[in-house]
């Protein structure tokens, strides 16, 4: 879970992946399981990173994630299972306010499964 944040909160996951294909594929799957509510894949952007003490520069696409601080765990070991970096970046950020009856649908979204 999410530290200090209440279970029935709602947050954005990102993460990024090395193809549209793998990223829409995993999208899929983790909406079918109740994982997430929704899921928005970014056009490829840039990536610049030091990573085995090497600088990379690397297309990836992004994903901004939907989902409720009880089912981060949850989603966290998923997305680990599918993805196909060794270390992929999840990063969940609280989302602080938003229009009531979306966050109500997220968090209904999630609780369906």
């Amino acid at each position: 879970m999410i530290p200090t944040a209440t279970p029935d909160a709602i947050c954005v996951i990102m993460t990024t992946f090395p193809s549209r294909d793998e990223a829409e594929r995993v999208a899929r799957i983790l909406v079918d399981e109740h994982l997430a509510a929704c899921i928005h894949l970014l056009p490829k952007g840039v990536s610049i990173y030091r990573w085995e003490g090497r600088l990379n520069i690397t297309e990836e696409v992004t994903l901004l994630i939907k989902t409720t601080a009880r089912a981060y765990a949850a989603l966290e070991q998923r997305l680990r299972a599918l993805h196909s970096y060794t270390l992929p970046e999840i990063v969940a950020l609280p989302v602080m306010d938003g229009l009531p009856d979306y966050l109500t649908w997220v968090a209904a979204a999630v609780s369906e499964g």
